[in-house]
């Protein structure tokens, strides 16, 4: 469905009629690279976004690729046309998850269009900031629009490595401080969640690195020097992301070797109990046999003497085992 629909005229919001009239109009009296229409749509179905491309008359391969909701980030062009996917992300506070959606940007001659896919990192709040806090770079034209929506997700990107980063900074301190309240489990699903992290985020470098060079789709010095700027916020991420995942590949390894300590020293412990258990055990079972010849088998302290002997073993292995760390 269309969320929002505006004709941007040097910065400033005009109201928006009949699409192919409105871009018609820009074609002949807009400014060249400044005016132009947005449209904002929102999971649209193939008949929603049918009629929107019809009045726009955007390239059948750029339709074919707005309409598939799994890409990887990219950017290209058809023609005259600058087609960009970006990876939108959400941090779920109350389970540490990380939702992934989608955002697709077409940008032709005086006019961009642009779709969500999922409730990851909405854009109205892009559409307002550039409205009443950067008219200015509205006024470069449909790639502002681009750097908004690249900017708000890389944005969101930072939130959710300061959000991953606090979890790893509590799993490691439960690890390495004794507390031993971690499962490996809970370290397991944070490194799949830093990897699904990866997957959405390393892919937009090559772009940003294309839209901030000189010979690449963006011809505004002042816009490339923007870019840079979000280009340089998603390397500090991706570095970041690296060291998370090294940091708990780590300490998946230490857990497990604490693991298998504690299990080899409940076995130990578990070894040392069943033979002092063994002998007494032993020594009940040949005086319970009860053979007519057994020695001391009619001797009055033939009973006091086993029990004596039973515990005298018992506390000669205790002492044993205690001693060398088994108990």
């Amino acid at each position: 469905m269309i969320t929002d629909q505006a004709v941007y005229r040097g910065g400033d919001r005009q109201e928006c009629g009949d699409l192919s009239d409105e871009l018609a109009s820009l074609r002949v009296d807009g400014a060249p690279d400044t005016d132009f229409l947005w449209v904002g749509l929102k999971d649209p179905t193939e008949q929603e976004f049918a009629l929107v491309s019809a009045e726009l008359s955007l390239h059948p391969l750029a339709v074919e690729d707005v309409l598939s909701a799994d890409q990887r980030a990219k950017v290209e062009t058809y023609d005259d046309t600058l087609l960009a996917v970006v990876k939108t992300l959400r941090y779920v506070e109350a389970t540490s998850d990380i939702e992934t959606g989608q955002v697709v940007a077409i940008i032709g001659e005086h006019f961009v269009v642009t779709l969500r896919h999922g409730d990851a990192a909405p854009l109205h709040d892009v559409r307002r900031r550039l409205e009443h806090h950067d008219r200015g770079l509205l006024r470069e034209g449909p790639l502002s629009v681009l750097h908004g929506l690249i900017d708000k997700v890389v944005d969101t990107y930072q939130e959710i490595d300061e959000e991953v980063a606090a979890d790893l900074v509590n799993i490691e301190l439960d690890v390495f401080g004794g507390a031993n309240r971690t499962h490996s489990t809970t370290i397991y699903r944070l490194k799949r969640e830093v990897l699904e992290f990866r997957r959405a985020a390393l892919p937009l470098r090559a772009p940003l690195t294309l839209l901030t060079e000189r010979s690449g789709p963006v011809r505004s010095k002042e816009l490339r020097l923007h870019f840079r700027d979000v280009s340089d916020h998603l390397a500090q991420v991706l570095l970041n992301i690296d060291s998370y995942d090294a940091l708990l590949s780590d300490i998946l390894s230490a857990h497990l070797s604490r693991i298998g300590v504690q299990q080899n020293s409940d076995m130990r412990k578990i070894s040392a109990w069943a033979a002092m258990i063994t002998v007494p055990t032993l020594i009940a079972g040949i005086y319970g046999m009860n053979f007519d010849h057994m020695p001391e088998l009619h001797w009055l302290l033939g009973y006091p003497l086993a029990l004596t002997l039973m515990t005298v073993a018992v506390l000669t292995l205790w002492r044993a085992f205690h001693r060398s760390g088994w108990l």
